[in-house]
């Protein structure tokens, strides 16, 4: 199910803003639905996983909120599922507040904001619209020819032209945009501590949303890059201070 049309997109371009929603009550969804129509927003609507995947498949979906509790099916292996796919900004719904380690996981598996049942639409559609602010300061621009090229740090390559990251084996590692963008300001500036504030603002992550959102993605990246990620060798912690990214780093 889906909403009708607007004639004003809140998106660049013509296309309209498309937020899907995934919970099981059919009296949340409509609510969700109604306001965001009325905010001109395009809703689509499932209640589990197949038609979660279904929608994912045939719209091209902007943001997805992502109900934790969804019967049966455990809404944190829908988020792993999302995540093994795409990069899809998701914003998770907890339905009590004593749900932190819910909250964290999903935090940690890729979600990008959080709220609390029972919210307010108004605060859901606030943090919809600072997800799809982010989204559009996030979207590349069109390549240049000093992008053209890339790093290399211990046999791994980073290609600035494809976004591709490959691993001293020359096996691909995907990464999401905010784990790319990291990456990129870290190589930019190697074994020179960044604070979180530098990095903020490097991987446009809205400073409102998460006092510790950084620390999450610094935790995603070491997992990829890492051969122990609670030991790490490349991405290491400068107290006081930030981050800093330890091997020499070379441009090709």
């Amino acid at each position: 199910m889906t909403s009708s049309p607007s004639s004003d997109p809140i998106q660049g371009g013509d296309r309209q803003a498309t937020v899907l929603v995934v919970d099981d009550d059919p009296a949340l969804q409509r609510m969700i639905l109604d306001y965001f129509v009325d905010n001109n927003i395009r809703t689509l609507l499932a209640a589990g996983r197949q038609e979660m995947v279904d929608q994912l498949a045939a719209h091209e979906v902007d943001v997805v909120i992502l109900d934790l509790r969804l019967g049966l099916e455990d809404g944190l292996d829908l988020l792993r599922e999302i995540r093994s796919h795409c990069d899809v900004p998701v914003i998770i719904a907890t339905g009590h507040r004593r749900d932190e380690i819910d909250r964290v996981v999903g935090l940690e598996l890729g979600a990008d904001d959080y709220v609390t049942k029972p919210f307010n639409l108004r605060e859901l559609l606030a943090r919809v619209r600072a997800v799809l602010r982010r989204l559009d300061r996030g979207r590349p621009a069109p390549p240049r020819d000093h992008e053209r090229g890339g790093y290399q740090f211990s046999g791994w390559r980073l290609n600035l032209r494809t976004r591709r990251l490959t691993d001293p084996n020359g096996v691909q590692v995907v990464l999401t945009k905010g784990e790319y963008a990291l990456l990129v300001a870290f190589l930019d500036a190697p074994q020179r501590p960044l604070s979180r504030e530098h990095l903020l603002q490097a991987t446009r992550v809205h400073e409102d949303v998460f006092d510790r959102s950084i620390d999450v993605q610094i935790l995603r990246l070491r997992r990829k890059l890492e051969q122990d990620p609670s030991m790490p060798q490349f991405i290491q912690t400068e107290r006081g201070v930030g981050y800093v990214f330890a091997p020499t780093v070379q441009r090709f």
